[in-house]
């Protein structure tokens, strides 16, 4: 039997519960039901993180080393942000300001983001994409794009799923091959220091 991937969901926002939760949620839910990987969310807005001021970790007495943790054991890492001021989420970024580079490197990594209207839609993309390549991970091509027309009565529409499973399963992939292959070009700069 073939090992299951370990997908950690990060949801980057403070705002409880939230459509954006609900759809990583249930896609999470339907990828660990399809028996190819073992699920954990994430929702910063249950967890106390602390700002990003240059302590360790271990100096913190709140989640933030914990979840820093989690990124860390997971084969694979799902980034999901509401789109804030054209970019992602201040507590996703803080969060990242925190993580060594080794949690990410080589790691698959897949992009959501939520926006009101499609004109964002790539804004929080984009500048996930920038901190990703600090770390040497391995961002999926296509992000997963959404925004209210894409929810009725806060239930994900069938085309929003349908593209939250399709990004699940690249990842999912992308994380069993991984170990088969050489490394994918030289370390990242973030590496160096």
């Amino acid at each position: 039997m073939p090992t299951l991937i370990h997908i950690t969901g990060l949801l980057g926002s403070v705002t409880r519960p939230g459509r954006l939760r609900r759809a990583l949620s249930e896609a999470l839910d339907r990828a660990e039901a399809g028996g190819a990987a073992e699920v954990e969310l994430i929702d910063l807005a249950d967890r106390r993180i602390a700002f990003a001021d240059g302590r360790p970790l271990a100096a913190l007495d709140d989640d933030t080393e914990a979840v820093v943790t989690a990124l860390a054991r997971a084969d694979a890492v799902v980034l999901a942000t509401p789109v804030y001021r054209g970019s992602m989420a201040g507590a996703l970024k803080n969060l990242l300001d925190q993580v060594p580079v080794a949690a990410l490197r080589d790691k698959p990594t897949a992009i959501v983001a939520m926006g009101g209207s499609d004109h964002h839609f790539l804004g929080a993309e984009r500048h996930l994409r920038d901190v990703l390549s600090f770390f040497g991970a391995h961002s999926l091509p296509n992000a997963a794009y959404l925004n209210g027309r894409d929810f009725s009565a806060g239930d994900p529409s069938e085309r929003a799923a349908r593209e939250l499973d399709e990004l699940l399963a690249a990842a999912i992939a992308l994380a069993g091959a991984l170990p088969e292959l050489a490394p994918l070009g030289p370390a990242p700069l973030g590496a160096r220091f």
